[in-house]
C-alpha cells in the first residue's frame, strides 16, 4: 500500500502538490473503493480519506476539491508536527496537566450528550394550564414587570385612506359586525393588529407606531383610550384595552413561555437528579462501584 510521505525531498508544499497531481489525473473521485484508505502519514499517524471525503461540498469541481484536499491535509500534517513536538518538550507536568483537561472534557461531553439523550426520551414535556396558574400564584412576585405592557388593537391608514372615519368608529366599538367589516378590508390597511388579548410592550408599541415615543407613551397608552397620530408614512389609530405599569405583577399570559421552560428546566434537573441516583444504585448493586474507608 503506498502513502504520500512527508518527507524532507518534498515537505508539505511538495506533498501537497502531488496529492493535486494525482486528484487531477483521477478519474474524477479521487476516493473510490480501490484506492488506499490513506492519504497521509505524520509518523503513526495516518489521515483517512473517508475523513476528508465527507467534508466536500456536493457539487465541487475537480480544481476546487484538490484546492481544499491540498489545504486539508497540510492543515491536518500541521497540528500533528506540531503535537508530537509538543509531547516531547513541554514539562511532563504540563503533559500530565493537560491530559488531565481533556479527559475530564471528553467525559462530561460523552455524559452530557447521553443525559441530554434520555432526558428528551423520559422527561415530560407537557406542561397543562393547571400547572402553569398554580406556578404563577405561588411565585408572582417575581415577576414583576420592567416596563409597561399593554393591550390594544390599531391600525395604519394610507395618508389618503378615504373611510377614515367609519374605521375610526368600528375600531373603537369592535362589535362582531365590526370585526367582520374590518377584517374585510384589512387588505387596505399598512399594519393592523386586532388581537387585543395579547399583551404587548410599550417598547414594541413605539416601534409599531412610530409617533409614539417613550416621552409621550404614558399620555396616549391609558386604559380605554383611544388616540389618533400621524407622520408622513400614515395616519395610526388605536384603541388601548388595558395597561400594566412597571412594578405592577406581569399578567399570566404575558410570562407563560418564561414559566412554562422554569418548569422545563426544574423537570430536567429532577429527571437528571433521579437517574444519577439510580445509576449509583444500581452499581453500588452490582458490586460495579465500592467506597473504600480512609483506614482500608
Amino acid at each position: 500500500m503506498k502513502f504520500l510521505k512527508l518527507s524532507g525531498q518534498y515537505g508539505l508544499g511538495g506533498a501537497a502538490m502531488l496529492l493535486l497531481f494525482v486528484w487531477l489525473s483521477g478519474c474524477g473521485d479521487i476516493f473510490k473503493k480501490e484506492e488506499p484508505r490513506f492519504l497521509a502519514r505524520v509518523g503513526e499517524n495516518y489521515l483517512y480519506r473517508e475523513d476528508v471525503a465527507r467534508l466536500l461540498a456536493k457539487g465541487m469541481s475537480k480544481e476546487d476539491s484538490a484546492s481544499f484536499v491540498t489545504n486539508y491535509i497540510n492543515n491536518w500534517a500541521s497540528k500533528q508536527l506540531l503535537l508530537e513536538k509538543a509531547k516531547i518538550n513541554l514539562p511532563e507536568e504540563k503533559l500530565k496537566e493537560y491530559d488531565a483537561l481533556v479527559s475530564d472534557y471528553r467525559a462530561d461531553l460523552y455524559t452530557r450528550a447521553y443525559k441530554e439523550a434520555l432526558v428528551r426520551q423520559g422527561s415530560d414535556t407537557i406542561v397543562t394550564a393547571s400547572q402553569l396558574e398554580q406556578f404563577y400564584e405561588a411565585e408572582k412576585e417575581n415577576f414583576k414587570l420592567r416596563e409597561k405592557v399593554v393591550q390594544l388593537r390599531f391600525v395604519e391608514l394610507p395618508k389618503q385612506f378615504l373611510n377614515k372615519k367609519e374605521v375610526t368608529e368600528r375600531l373603537k366599538r369592535f362589535k362582531d359586525d365590526d370585526k367582520v367589516y374590518l377584517d374585510s378590508i384589512g387588505v387596505q390597511f399598512r399594519k393592523l393588529n386586532f388581537n387585543d388579548s395579547l399583551w404587548v410592550s410599550a417598547s414594541r408599541v413605539i416601534e409599531e407606531i412610530p409617533p409614539l415615543s417613550f416621552e409621550n407613551a404614558d399620555k396616549h397608552l391609558k386604559k380605554s383610550q383611544f388616540f389618533e397620530l400621524e407622520d408622513a408614512n400614515g395616519v395610526y389609530l388605536a384603541k388601548i384595552v388595558d395597561v400594566k405599569d412597571e412594578n405592577e405583577i406581569a399578567p399570566l399570559s404575558y410570562i407563560e413561555p418564561r414559566i412554562k421552560q422554569v418548569l422545563l428546566n426544574r423537570r430536567k434537573l429532577d429527571f437528571l437528579r433521579k437517574l444519577e441516583t439510580e445509576v449509583l444504585d444500581e452499581a453500588i448493586k452490582k458490586k460495579e462501584f465500592e467506597i473504600y474507608a480512609e483506614n482500608e
